[in-house]
């Protein structure tokens, strides 16, 4: 396939860049700054561009022509720019709606579900897959330390869902840096009962095993360890 993978150098984004790297497919990474991608000779096209203020015209050349667009976009550190996300989607959609490209598969969280926004404004009290310890503390918990964030990525959802492209949103719990296992548990519209940690490189692995999945499309997807 040919993909193009948004924040290639982040958290998630490096692991999607190196398993598609691995896995033989055409991949174009999009990046801030392309010196902190590691050396990949000449398996990758890098684009560079900054979300945060982004250059329509690049962007179109960066996803025009191609089978699928990951990203990786999300807050770095607590303090990040709350609205990095939605906006850095926003302009992602715009030039794939521009240059035709429909299939997208982006990240979120998983408390999104329960966090109001413009296109849900009253959504569930609780996530159908959180057990009682989530529903009653810790989405609670995370929703006040990441409030920002959390409504950001509740508004990139919305984005998202209203671009009329074949989307695919990856709803993982706390993110970990342990090593690719290729084991963990999805559920389509809901959390996992018990889940409380997803390493990123499954996350990462997850997103590209979607491309193959037609079933997902459409879909926000309860991913974790």
């Amino acid at each position: 396939m040919k993909l193009t993978v948004f924040a290639a150098t982040g958290g998630i984004g490096r692991h999607l860049l190196q398993q598609a790297v691995d896995a033989g497919h055409d991949v174009t990474a999009v990046v801030r700054d392309p010196t902190r991608l590691p050396p990949q000779g000449e398996q990758i096209r890098v684009v560079t561009a900054d979300l945060s203020s982004p250059d329509p015209d690049v962007l179109a050349s960066a996803v025009a022509g191609q089978d699928a667009v990951l990203s990786g976009l999300g807050p770095r550190k607590p303090r990040s720019p709350a609205a990095i996300t939605s906006r850095g989607t926003a302009a992602i959609i715009t030039a794939m709606q521009a240059t035709g490209v429909r299939r997208l598969v982006i990240v979120s969280a998983a408390p999104i579900a329960t966090v109001p926004s413009p296109g849900r404004p009253h959504p569930p009290r609780h996530d159908p897959g959180d057990g009682f310890l989530m529903r009653h503390l810790g989405s609670r918990l995370a929703r006040t330390l990441f409030a920002a964030h959390y409504a950001d990525l509740a508004l990139t959802e919305d984005i998202v869902r209203a671009s009329g492209l074949d989307w695919t949103v990856s709803r993982p719990p706390q993110l970990t840096d342990r090593p690719l296992t290729s084991h963990y548990r999805t559920a389509y519209g809901r959390n996992i009962r018990g889940g409380t940690k997803a390493a990123r490189a499954d996350v990462a692995h997850h997103m590209l095993r979607v491309l193959d999945e037609p079933a997902s499309i459409g879909q926000t997807v309860g991913i974790a360890n």
